[in-house]
């Protein structure tokens, strides 16, 4: 059989046999859950089900799940290449009871399949079992062990007992429960019972039975969830080398293209050894060149398959997160492809076809854009293979300055570079050098635990209602009413119940002053975050007291009230007047205008714009979106005047319910890639009745208009917006750019600041040289307060066009006398009156122009007196050399702003460096130009 037959006998085993329903595979990017990095098991989709936050329509499901294990607490990377059994991207096959059948459903099905359809040997299958866990109350499964005795007469020698390896858990909390591994013997003579879970790869596990009955809480404790549930899976690459008797995985059909298209670059062929280890064995790999050959071959394959999913996906290479670990896996890739296989010039990109080629049958959305995808991974390998050769440099340096190679210096070898640690003590041992190992894994640990929390976010437990609270509520009280979320008026509600994170319902029954709590009505017009919108905040008022609402979530569809109480007592049962605050209609503007701008975008960028995430308060919002540069001027201008038309029409907004199917073939409609939608889905639209959207969705003209699926609270019309104003464009990592806007009031405020910074800029053409010190300083304060992005650059260009006329001047002026100069302790006066408050002191950044190292620091002497609570920068330059003194205040200090490390980043900007004590530092700098943007920069390193 082939290993498309494979998987597709056992998709239609469980929906023709058992009554399945099939559920298309998640992205291996789980956009919608941020505990983790990547899917890695097909139940990570369905975990709102088990939590009881969630019901399906189906109880039985079954699919084949694309999986990613190479961070976090499942990461299989170290071993790739070496390993028969191992990959960071892989298939599991599973199937799901959700309350349905139990243990002897899922044993007796697993049975069937294996010895009646697959005609598979029994008497070379083994079982494990749980063997109990007495300090968490979980007993041995002996009713696991029966039913395997009962249904498949599987003797008691071929049942084993484990401990933790049979307790499956999909992170640090959330659902697990004792599992029964299905393995089988490959041994000769059928005597590998004593090597079950063990090393041997003729004995392997390839089916997981999990039976889900508990929730794992992050005091480690265990609560039995509210029904149980099975969730199986089963290692598809291992299945299919079983059926084909292939002893490893890298030996079935599945990856005969890869190695063909891999030999056909390289001009090597792929031979299929292994190390004797099934591990990294650097003695018999620098022995044998065939080894180290098909090493690179297996682990190429792999990792181009994890590489191809994950940006089909949505997933970009980056420096954190999911995208550092994709960076690393690419350049891993390239590495081995160049030491082992001589492929010098970029070729990751090239095998990206063969992937959609073997597997795009079984997962269509590889073959949607193929091509984003390839120049994703071109670009990757283009900027890899210089700094590879940039690594080199960097190890001359760093052996031509000691004895040993430094931790910091190895590390940076292999994080940055590629460069393995045994490379870099090979290198070193060439010269007679050692290298600092211990420090090195070290850092290295530290690294793995910054991939480890890449994808983790930390929330108070209020925000959260474990599976026992959610399974309570649900006897108990009906989910939240939030029809009236999209309104602002007040309505009467009634207090349902009180949960403090630990206790829920009627206990406690009553709340007082100072309690953090979490209120849930029968119902509300707060709007819970979602979608990139904040949660509302606001009060609840009751007749005995006032309760002030901070935020909002809806979890499995209780609304929790999250905040504390300001006044008097609230308890179960009162009833509150809810009043959303005014903050909202700030929230609104932001939103509306959040669609007007990914409309803009797209008109003045191109199609190739998509989402990648928002972010709406009521000071902001915040639009993150795929773009390969920085956006001009011109581009800005363009968005801002689109979106001010926009506004100037007076567009009504339109929000309808719309059957899914049916709303996505309204052409021009902006959706978010990776987003589950459910089968209704709420569109809104600005200018367009969204009934004439849906019966005419093909016209032309419906992307003149903003038309996306959005849950979130809008205004009704676009003039309410009044005014829009970019404020920053940024890389997010490659390929996302990130723009942060204003609205309303936020906007004009912003607008007025840019016509200050054009006055200024025609002043100072009509002034002396020596006039100009005085409005460079206060062009630089007006560049360190809120501007629209096109006005700060305006504001940056002019403070260094002027810095550099004033230099020119000054050395037409300056004297031999040691006595001249500016009065350095008056500007910095000017300055100080200038200075934007930073917590309870000042933040005085600036340049004095023409002044000495020492006159600067009797500038910073005066200013610590006058500002006790103070984090100050002052420049100057001269003769070619800028000079950087910076000075902070111990309760500055405390927070983490030290002012060896501001100066030294600093003076870098401007072509220098520095360093000193945490309260005081002096840094230089070899370029005068850079004054300006080294300033700004000292400006965005205080934001403490």
């Amino acid at each position: 059989m082939t290993s498309a037959q494979i998987r597709q006998q056992y998709l239609d085993f469980f929906i023709q046999r058992h009554g399945h329903t099939f559920v298309p595979s998640s992205p291996v990017v789980p956009h919608d859950d941020p505990t983790l990095l990547f899917a890695n098991a097909g139940m990570n989709q369905f975990k709102p089900i088990f939590l009881g936050q969630e019901k399906r329509s189906y109880t039985r499901a079954v699919n084949t799940q694309k999986c990613i294990r190479a961070g976090g607490k499942h990461n299989d990377l170290d071993d790739v290449g070496r390993s028969r059994r191992h990959g960071t991207f892989f298939e599991m096959l599973g199937n799901w009871s959700f309350g349905d059948y139990f243990k002897r459903g899922a044993i007796e099905m697993a049975w069937e399949l294996l010895t009646k359809v697959w005609k598979m040997d029994p008497t070379r299958l083994h079982v494990t079992c749980f063997e109990g866990d007495e300090k968490n109350g979980v007993p041995r499964d002996t009713e696991a062990a029966e039913l395997w005795k009962q249904i498949a007469g599987i003797p008691d020698d071929h049942i084993h007992y484990f401990g933790k390896d049979n307790f499956w858990e999909m992170g640090d909390t959330g659902p697990c429960g004792p599992c029964s591994e299905i393995y089988i013997d490959r041994t000769p003579g059928k005597t590998g019972g004593k090597d079950v879970n063990r090393e041997d790869p003729r004995v392997m596990e390839f089916w997981n039975l999990v039976f889900i009955q508990y929730n794992r809480n992050a005091d480690r404790s265990l609560t039995p969830l509210p029904a149980q549930h099975v969730d199986t899976g089963m290692g598809f690459e291992r299945i299919c080398s079983i059926l084909q008797d292939k002893t490893d995985m890298y030996g079935i059909d599945l990856f005969d293209p890869f190695f063909a298209a891999i030999g056909d670059l390289s001009g090597f062929k792929y031979a299929g050894k292994f190390p004797k280890t099934n591990a990294p064995d650097p003695a018999a790999e620098a022995a044998d060149e065939q080894l180290r050959h098909d090493i690179a071959f297996r682990l190429i394959a792999d990792h181009l398959r994890t590489l191809t999913f994950a940006l089909t996906d949505g997933a970009i290479p980056s420096n954190e997160g999911r995208g550092y670990v994709l960076r690393r896996i690419l350049r891993r890739a390239v590495r081995f492809g160049r030491q082992q296989l001589g492929l010098v010039e970029p070729f990751m990109h090239r095998l990206v076809p063969v992937v959609i080629d073997s597997m795009g049958g079984a997962f269509p959305e590889l073959k949607k854009n193929p091509d984003h995808v390839i120049g994703l991974i071109r670009d990757e390998e283009v900027s890899f293979g210089k700094t590879l050769d940039r690594g080199i440099v960097l190890f001359e340096e760093a052996a031509s300055s000691a004895r040993e190679i430094s931790a910091q210096a190895a590390f940076k070898l292999h994080d940055t570079y590629g460069f393995p640690i045994d490379l870099t003590r090979i290198m070193a041992e060439e010269r007679g050098m050692t290298v600092d190992i211990a420090g090195y894994e070290k850092l290295m640990e530290q690294a793995r635990e910054l991939a480890r929390s890449g994808g983790k976010s930390a929330e108070s437990s209020l925000a959260d209602l474990p599976p026992d609270a959610m399974s309570e509520l649900s006897k108990s009280i009906k989910p939240t009413d939030d029809k009236a979320k999209f309104w602002h008026e007040p309505i009467k509600s009634q207090v349902l119940a009180i949960w403090n994170g630990d206790d829920l319902g009627l206990s406690p029954s009553t709340a007082f002053e100072d309690e953090e709590l979490a209120i849930i009505l029968d119902k509300t017009n707060f709007y819970s975050e979602m979608g990139g919108q904040v949660g509302d905040a606001g009060e609840l008022v009751a007749t005995a007291g006032t309760f002030d609402v901070q935020t909002t979530r809806n979890i499995g569809g209780f609304v929790l009230h999250i905040g504390r109480i300001r006044s008097g007592k609230i308890a179960v049962g009162d009833a509150v007047q809810a009043r959303v605050s005014p903050s909202r209609a700030k929230t609104e503007k932001n939103h509306t205008g959040t669609h007007l701008a990914n409309w803009a975008l797209r008109e003045v960028l191109g199609d190739g714009v998509q989402q990648k995430g928002s972010l709406v308060d009521p000071e902001k919002l915040r639009f993150d979106f795929s773009h390969s540069k920085a956006m001009i001027d011109e581009e800005i201008a363009k968005v801002e005047t689109l979106v001010a038309e926009a506004i100037g029409k007076k567009l009504p907004v339109y929000a309808q319910e719309a059957p899914q199917e049916k709303a996505l073939k309204i052409n021009g409609l902006r959706a978010v890639f990776g987003e589950k939608y459910p089968p209704m889905v709420r569109v809104v639209s600005i200018g367009a009745p969204v009934n004439d959207l849906l019966n005419g969705p093909d016209d032309a003209k419906w992307r003149n208009y903003s038309v996306e699926f959005c849950g979130g609270t809008h205004l009704a019309n676009s003039q309410q917006i009044e005014r829009f104003a970019i404020t920053a464009e940024e890389s997010v990592s490659k390929g996302i750019r990130r723009i942060v806007a204003v609205t309303a009031d936020a906007a004009a405020g912003v607008e007025s600041a840019g016509q200050r910074v054009d006055g200024i800029i025609a002043r100072a053409e009509k002034v002396t040289d020596a006039e100009l010190p005085p409005i460079i300083t206060e062009m630089q304060s007006l560049a360190a307060a809120p501007l629209s992005l096109r006005a700060k650059r305006r504001a940056q260009a002019a403070i260094t066009q002027l810095q550099s006329r004033h230099r020119t001047f000054e050395k037409t002026q300056r004297t031999q006398s040691s006595g001249s100069g500016p009065d350095a302790v008056k500007i910095a006066g000017e300055l100080l009156a200038q200075a934007p408050a930073i917590g309870d002191g000042k933040l005085v950044v600036g340049e004095i122009p023409g002044a000495s190292d020492d006159q600067l620091r009797s500038a910073i002497d005066s200013l610590r007196k006058k500002s006790p609570s103070h984090a100050i920068l002052l420049a100057a330059s001269g003769d070619q050399k800028v000079t950087f003194i910076a000075a902070v205040s111990d309760d500055f200090v405390a927070k983490g702003l030290k002012a060896g490390d501001w100066v030294k980043q600093v003076a870098t900007i401007a072509g220098g460096g520095g360093g000193g004590r945490p309260q005081m530092a002096q840094g230089s700098g070899k370029d005068p130009s850079k004054i300006g943007e080294a300033l700004e920069k000292a400006r965005q390193l205080a934001a403490i």
